[in-house]
């Protein structure tokens, strides 16, 4: 039976707990909010998601956290080493049957039998594990050791992660199989940081665990996702974007942008919507740079498409950028020359910012758009503002808090 949506009431359900999933885990894991309704959208789209970032930015954690949400789902984690082997990936040699002359592997528990996958210092992958991984991830194929037909995967989804980008030609074989790469850095927010020292000493309540069965991620995959509505404005949309990224020298292969088509799709389906917007564009964010420096010229031109609270956002970011650049160049000077500084120059400037990015998430908010972007601006605004407070002025921490 069809909703008024035009998707099924079961589907529509499960939109709605993933959605509550997100909320759950952006409550748990600061600033992270973006990145798992981003991994919850690329579970949907039957897409390959990486977490970049330095140690101890919760990467496995939160991986864990929101893969362990699919109940029935075979989860199957590993971390790779240059010395990792295929059997270990994809099924040891069953001893007992060798000793009978017969050569078999074990798939029980492996990646071969694998519905949710979790692979740690992926770019880690061994030379002899290499060409297995990529027909895993891309072909959802396993060739046996002792050759025959290959076996199907019945993998829906792996979530990634990584201390560094690849930095030869074989791991880049493997990042490009990863539609989605997310950037995940230490907390930016003073009072987040604040919270999250909080935690380690407060007594943890009960949380509210929202989960989702595997087949009805499964029906959502490969049924509902699919049905999501792709109009011509949004084709348009895309050639548009395409053509303003290939001005500034960005270039991503036809097999990204088709297969990104699919993330947009699942984005609205999260929403519980059955048609694509440019709201979903901001996802592309995400999908279509290869360095992290090309980033910011991505986020730049979806934003400005889709976005244009967020867009303003970014340009107030580099005044922001620029004027902590200014406080690193002045460490050397005396207090008194750094002080004068800060209060006839930077805090003014500082503090106005912080205005104008408090009512671009007001009127974002009433529009109806996402606050994500301007959320992490207002963030670095306020961690910069508050260093300059405690190193140019002297202000105690507490106090800092209290003003920002």
């Amino acid at each position: 039976m069809a909703s008024a949506s035009g998707i099924d009431n079961g589907a529509v359900e499960t939109a709605g707990r993933l959605r509550a999933v997100v909320g759950e885990l952006s409550a748990v894991f600061y600033e992270r909010e973006d990145v798992v309704r981003t991994l919850v959208a690329t579970m949907l789209a039957g897409q390959h998601a990486l977490l970049l970032g330095p140690p101890g930015t919760a990467k496995s954690e939160l991986a864990r956290e929101l893969t362990g949400r699919i109940e029935g789902a075979n989860l199957w984690e590993i971390l790779l080493s240059k010395f990792t082997a295929p059997t270990r990936m994809f099924g040891p040699i069953d001893v007992a049957a060798l000793s009978r002359g017969e050569y078999r592997q074990v798939y029980d528990g492996r990646a071969t039998t694998a519905d949710i996958a979790f692979i740690d210092e992926i770019f880690k992958c061994s030379m002899a594990a290499l060409n297995e991984t990529l027909g895993f991830l891309n072909e959802r194929l396993y060739h046996p050791e002792n050759g025959g037909a290959p076996i199907r995967c019945p993998l829906i989804s792996a979530i990634t992660a990584s201390n560094e980008l690849p930095t030869g030609e074989d791991s880049a074989a493997i990042y490009d199989r990863l539609l989605v790469r997310l950037e995940v850095d230490y907390l930016t927010d003073p009072s987040n940081f604040a919270a999250l020292v909080r935690s380690a000493v407060d007594q943890p309540t009960a949380p509210v665990r929202t989960t989702v069965t595997l087949t009805e991620l499964q029906h959502a995959v490969s049924v509902a996702v699919p049905r999501v509505i792709v109009s011509d404005a949004i084709v348009d949309a895309l050639c548009t974007l395409r053509a303003a990224l290939r001005r500034r020298e960005i270039i991503a292969s036809d097999r990204r942008w088709r297969t990104s088509v699919r993330l947009l799709q699942a984005s609205a389906f999260l929403d519980g919507r059955m048609e694509v917007t440019e709201h979903d564009l901001a996802l592309l964010t995400h999908v279509l740079w290869d360095s992290p420096a090309q980033r910011p010229s991505v986020e730049r031109e979806v934003l400005q498409m889709v976005n244009p609270d967020a867009r303003e956002a970014l340009d107030i970011a580099d005044a922001i950028e620029e004027l902590e650049a200014q406080l690193d160049a002045k460490a050397g000077q005396s207090r008194e020359a750094l002080s004068d500084w800060a209060i006839k120059e930077a805090n003014t400037k500082l503090s106005r910012a912080g205005k104008q990015l408090g009512r671009l998430r007001t009127d974002a908010e009433t529009a109806g758009r996402s606050t994500v972007s301007i959320d992490r601006v207002i963030a670095r605004q306020k961690a910069v503002h508050s260093r300059l407070l405690t190193e140019a002025l002297g202000v105690d921490a507490s106090m800092v808090q209290a003003q920002v």
